[in-house]
């Protein structure tokens, strides 16, 4: 007597079996929701900007002194022939473009912002226009305005009468 096996081999079947052998990742998963929610969080509440290809704002100080200002901002990996420092009357604009490093291998995670950038600063007083300086060193860009002589500070002594 023979026994004839029959063989199920349903689409459905199939499917539930490849599911069942394919491995539950939860850290996989937890990395890309974060990444999804971190792109949410820049796009709407970020004071960076950056949200629809507009330009970002990267992060700064700025000191005054007696005689200048200084505005310090963090550019890293930037190449400073990416970079304008213009002043428009009173304000300080800083624009450029941080180029995305070409990868050989796959990005598994990517938190570094590329793309345009643009900062920009109104000074309170006017500055010495000749005078300014700016220099990229380790990332950060410095650049230092000078105050014009009209815009110095200047101590006036009190004189009893």
């Amino acid at each position: 007597m023979a026994i004839a096996v029959q063989r199920n081999d349903s689409p459905r079947r199939s499917q539930q079996q490849q599911q069942l052998q394919r491995r539950w990742e939860p850290f996989t998963e937890l990395e890309q929701f974060n990444e999804q929610f971190e792109r949410l969080i820049d796009s709407v509440w970020s004071p960076t900007g950056g949200g629809a290809g507009a330009p970002w704002i990267p992060l700064g100080d700025i000191e005054e002194t007696d005689d200048a200002w200084t505005v310090d901002l963090e550019l890293p990996s930037v190449d400073r022939k990416d970079i304008n420092v213009e002043l428009r009357d009173n304000e300080l604009v800083v624009t450029g473009e941080i180029k995305e490093k070409e990868h050989k291998g796959v990005v598994r995670r990517r938190t570094r912002r590329t793309g345009e950038f643009e900062y920009r600063v109104a000074l309170p007083g006017r500055a010495d226009e000749e005078k300014i300086e700016a220099n990229l060193h380790d990332g950060v860009l410095t650049v230092r305005v000078p105050k014009s002589d009209r815009s110095r500070a200047r101590r006036i002594e009190v004189k009893a009468a």
